[in-house]
């Protein structure tokens, strides 16, 4: 298979599509392709992300065989596995980082009422422990609303999701924060700090009474 004749490397804008005999078969054989893996690259996807995820290892997976087709072997299974994988990869590194920005904006937002810096700094790393324990559309949903103050329906706006899937994660999140509280809490420590208004902080600052409030 040769190199699509619009992968300009040299900054002038992509060619005109190439309608050619040539470009025409070469379409066939990768819709081909598609059809005939796409169910294996899919079962090897779903062994290493979430289901969620599945249809976008699929999707970039062909997309790199689209732009390198003469790189596809007679046996294109492998080298299409291979591919999936450092989609993966890629997947999972940008996923670190952005769970690496996530957590060190909550770490440095953290306020608290502890009386020690000390007792501050261990409730703040108790309840990101709890945290670490959501997942990423989950956590997103409880700071949303207990950090931002949203209400359901606008929090729902800001995630891009309907307010239904909204208030399946936001419970979610609330019942593994819950037990990942219940689970540190030991007799005799200290009470947490209970929130004043009683409404979720509407500060910039994340405290142990909004995530409090969030559980309770």
């Amino acid at each position: 298979m040769s190199r699509h004749p619009d992968s300009d490397l040299d900054g002038h804008p992509p060619a005109a599509p190439d309608d050619s005999p040539h470009r025409r078969q070469l379409d066939e054989q990768l819709s081909a392709l598609f059809r005939q893996h796409a169910p294996r690259v899919r079962a090897y996807a779903r062994r290493h992300v979430e289901p969620s995820q599945c249809d976008d290892v699929v999707s970039e997976t062909f997309l790199v065989a689209w732009r390198r087709p003469e790189q596809v072997p007679d046996e294109p299974l492998p080298w299409l596995l291979v591919v999936a994988r450092n989609v993966i990869a890629n997947q999972r590194r940008t996923a670190r980082r952005a769970d690496q920005v996530w957590f060190a904006a909550v770490r440095q937002g953290w306020t608290s009422t502890a009386p020690s810096a000390d007792e501050a700094v261990h409730e703040r790393d108790s309840v990101l422990r709890a945290l670490e324990q959501c997942t990423r559309a989950e956590r997103e949903a409880l700071l949303l609303t207990a950090w931002d103050g949203l209400p359901p329906a606008e929090a729902a706006a800001v995630a891009g999701c309907s307010v239904r899937a909204f208030t399946v994660r936001l419970h979610r999140a609330r019942a593994r924060l819950r037990a990942a509280h219940a689970a540190e809490a030991a007799p005799g420590s200290a009470p947490s700090t209970p929130s004043p208004s009683g409404e979720p902080a509407r500060t910039p600052h994340l405290t142990r009474a909004a995530l409090a409030q969030e559980i309770s």
